[in-house]
């Protein structure tokens, strides 16, 4: 166990994508719980027309894997359905279970802990000695894809791999400079104290601090940035993996809850974030209606376009200037359907995942390679989101997004945060909400 649309394929096609090639093989078989037949598990993948179905969420960067895929592969068509965000865990989950399921869903936490003990999506173990994932891809990129089907898929980075990365993402603030520098903040701050600071400051010149998004994910996502900061991470990592005795109710957690009511009352969100979409707040944002934005690098391609250089990116501060560095992030990442009638080629997509040719693709995507050694060029704010991301990496790390945590975290991660802004919910009483949703599902 671990604890841990189409172009004929050439040499250097070949060499990209590694130990694939063509051959004809048989559709590989379910055993139907999940596990796959091992005998038929093959890095060959047929030269016959195929065609696979995937439902993702997260694009870019899904869109263009797909394309350099199908491009080095003529006989492959993927035909993909993307799905809104709020809508994906119902959707994924109806779907998986019908009689004709996508060959390929984008991983998601809430609705694997439902569909991996159910046994509609592949263990890839095999797939992981054939192809040497296990060296291929950061073990960090794959402990949230691991989990034992025998607890009932609750407890994660132990037992069985489950989907491979399509590229790596780093939370953080993305900031307005024009407008940093009009508010009369010379350099970027360096801790949390400033970070607060600045806000005032901003508050102060007349200026949005905060562009924020609570009624999606973007106050949680702020939430979870806080924790980090505020409190020892890997107490927050062992709640969201599910480890045995486990609590949110940490004075990090209930610290960064009073950190959003406190900055609410100062004015620093605005009045409206309740009702404000993720989407909304990146306009918003990107149209010089706020200074900072905290959102994630799968962003940072669309500011770049529309802000040009005058958008910028750090990691949110520590307590100290020394401090290790920690963000939120977390991985797109694909799992294969045990209903999948052409397996072998889906496989074949993931090892895809750690190409050259799709490290490019993830870094024009705004996400950072899958394949930490492949050279990729890249300009603008993903300089600065390539150059915070390797200070997290050598720092405390990358901790996942908290709806990981149990299938209904997320019904209680939104109103919660919606309640801290209005103020009808106490920092206690949210944290207290989270854990009960935890025990309900880990007790």
């Amino acid at each position: 166990m671990r604890r841990k649309s189409r172009a004929v394929l050439s040499a250097t096609a070949m060499t990209a994508v590694g130990v694939l090639a063509f051959a004809s093989c048989a559709a590989t078989g379910s055993t139907g719980n999940g596990e796959i037949d091992a005998s038929q598990v093959s890095t060959k993948i047929t030269d016959e027309e195929v065609t696979l179905t995937l439902s993702y969420v997260n694009d870019p960067p899904t869109q263009a894997l797909i394309d350099g895929f199908t491009a080095l592969y003529p006989n492959v068509t993927i035909d993909a359905t993307q799905i809104p965000f709020a809508d994906y865990i119902k959707s994924i989950n109806r779907s998986m279970a019908s009689d004709s399921p996508p060959d390929i869903a984008q991983y998601n936490g809430g609705a694997m802990r439902t569909l991996i003990p159910a046994g509609l999506v592949y263990n890839l173990d095999p797939y992981a000695e054939a192809y040497g994932w296990d060296d291929a891809f950061p073990a960090s990129a794959l402990e949230t894809f691991t989990t034992d089907v025998s607890t009932g898929a609750k407890e994660l980075n132990t037992g069985n791999l489950y989907a491979i990365p399509g590229g790596l993402s780093v939370l953080g603030v993305f900031y307005n400079k024009d407008l940093l520098a009009k508010a009369g903040v010379a350099e970027l701050p360096a801790t949390l104290d400033e970070f607060e600071a600045a806000l005032g400051t901003i508050h102060d010149a007349g200026q949005t601090p905060l562009s924020l998004s609570a009624l999606e994910v973007g106050g949680f996502q702020l939430w979870q940035a806080l924790t980090e900061v505020l409190g020892p991470v890997e107490d927050y990592k062992d709640w969201v993996y599910g480890m045995p005795g486990a609590t949110i109710e940490t004075d990090g957690a209930r610290g960064a809850a009073q950190k959003i009511v406190d900055w609410a009352n100062a004015g620093y969100i605005p009045s409206n974030a309740n009702a404000v979409s993720d989407s909304d707040a990146l306009a918003n944002f990107s149209q010089g209606k706020a200074t900072f934005l905290l959102t994630g690098n799968w962003n940072s391609s669309a500011l770049a376009e529309s802000m040009g250089d005058n958008v910028g990116f750090f990691a949110l501060p520590g307590l100290t200037a020394d401090a290790p560095a920690v963000a939120p992030g977390a991985s797109v990442a694909f799992s294969i359907s045990s209903k999948s009638k052409n397996p072998n080629v889906a496989a074949a997509f993931l090892d895809y995942m750690r190409s050259a040719d799709a490290a490019q693709l993830q870094v024009d995507g705004g996400y950072m390679p899958v394949n930490t050694d492949a050279e990729t060029t890249t300009t603008g704010v993903n300089v600065d989101v390539a150059h915070s991301f390797a200070e997290v990496m050598q720092g405390a790390g990358i901790a996942t997004f908290p709806g990981l945590a149990s299938p209904g975290m997320i019904n209680e991660l939104q109103p919660g945060i919606q309640g801290l802004i209005s103020g009808h919910v106490t920092p206690e009483a949210f944290v207290a909400s989270l854990q009960a949703e935890w025990l309900a599902f880990h007790d």
